[in-house]
This record gives structure tokens, C-alpha cells and sequence, in this order.
């Protein structure tokens, strides 16, 4: 048994889309990160850095923190979308996602969609960035299927939720055709309509209009 401990995030659905994926039971323990639930001693133990999300592998009796370790430890374990012979790819563009598409879209929120007009500064310098990021994505996938090749792999699953927050952006999704093709296939994976609503509120992926 899985346990997910998360909250209703881009990096919390990364892990709930992965696990629906692989179909391995798992049972949710939301984090009130409004509340500052992260900051609690028992979730620190966890979680050094206080962030979301955590897994608690109770059959192997170990925790892991951090989604992209969660995400190459939940491939290794299942054999799935994880391929031994092109680990090499997979793990730059899943790297790139945490170091650099994730951070830089959040930052993006912060300023443009959860602080407008705090910052002109900052709502300019990463709508910049986010601009970017679309593009270069979108470059990429003219070359190849998913990111990391033909195959659909944990870079894809990594990635895929920062894109579908695309309406907080206002960058326009749709003028990018090959990150468009790229989201719409993801979107319609089952699993991936499962994850994303893993709490049960009804939460559908956006559609790009």
C-alpha cells in the first residue's frame, strides 16, 4: 500500500497521475498547505523541506520526498515509464521540469494570477520566462512524440500538470501546436483524468480553447 501525502497541486497530481498509471493501491492524506499543515513536526520528519508531495511505501516500511525521486522510485518499482534503455533522456527532461519548467511557471503564478500589480518587475520577468518555456517545449515536441521520445514516460507525467494550470498563463496553449497535440493525447489517458481528480471533487483536466 501506497499512502500519498499531498495537496491539490501541480506537483501533488504529478504522483496521483503516476500511481493511476501504474494502477497501484494507494490511499490519500491531504496537507493543508493553506493551513500550514507542511510546517508540522511529523510532516517535517518526512519531508525536510516542507513540501508536498510525500509517499509512505508501507509494504517496503520507507518514505520518500521530492516528486521526481517519487516518480523514478515508482517507475523502478512498477517497470513502467521508466525504460532502462533510455533512462539517460528521461531523466534530463524530467530534471528540466524540476528545475526549471516547474519553479518558473510557479513563480509565473505567483505574481500574475495569485499577487497581479504587487510586482511589475516580476509579473513581466516570468510571463518572459513562461513565454519561453512554451516554446521551447513546443520546439521539442515538433522532433519527438513525448519528451523524452516515442514513448510516454515519467518526464511526460512530471511535466503535464504545470501545462494544464495553461489558463492561469495567458500565454494561449493553443498557438503552440505540437505542445497542443502533446497535452490533448495526455489528456485523454484515463488515468490521467483519474489523478488529476484525486480528491474526488470533481476536477477536470482544462481543455484548450
Amino acid at each position: 500500500m501506497i499512502e500519498l501525502l499531498t495537496a491539490d497541486t501541480p506537483n501533488g497530481k504529478k504522483i496521483s497521475i503516476m500511481l493511476e498509471e501504474i494502477k497501484f493501491k494507494y490511499k490519500v492524506t491531504k496537507i493543508n498547505i493553506l493551513k500550514e499543515e507542511q510546517f508540522k513536526p511529523e510532516f517535517k520528519k518526512l519531508s525536510p523541506f516542507s513540501k508536498i508531495p510525500v509517499i509512505i511505501d508501507h509494504d517496503k516500511k520507507i518514505s520518500l520526498f521530492e516528486s521526481g525521486a517519487i516518480l523514478i522510485y515508482l517507475g523502478e518499482k512498477s517497470g513502467k515509464f521508466y525504460d532502462k534503455e533510455n533512462r539517460t533522456i528521461i531523466n534530463q527532461w524530467l530534471m528540466g521540469q524540476m528545475a526549471y519548467v516547474g519553479p518558473m511557471l510557479g513563480q509565473h503564478h505567483q505574481f500574475h494570477h495569485y499577487n497581479p500589480g504587487k510586482s511589475e518587475f516580476g509579473e513581466n520577468r516570468y510571463f518572459k520566462i513562461s513565454e519561453r518555456i512554451y516554446k521551447e517545449l513546443d520546439e521539442r515536441l515538433s522532433q519527438t512524440k513525448f519528451l523524452a521520445g516515442n514513448n510516454y514516460t515519467i518526464a511526460d507525467i512530471a511535466t503535464f500538470p504545470w501545462i494544464a494550470r495553461h489558463e492561469w498563463h495567458d500565454i494561449g496553449l493553443k498557438k503552440f501546436n505540437n505542445l497542443t497535440r502533446w497535452y490533448e493525447e495526455i489528456s485523454d489517458r484515463e488515468a490521467v483524468k483519474k489523478g488529476y481528480d484525486f480528491l474526488n471533487k470533481g476536477d477536470q483536466v482544462p481543455k484548450v480553447y
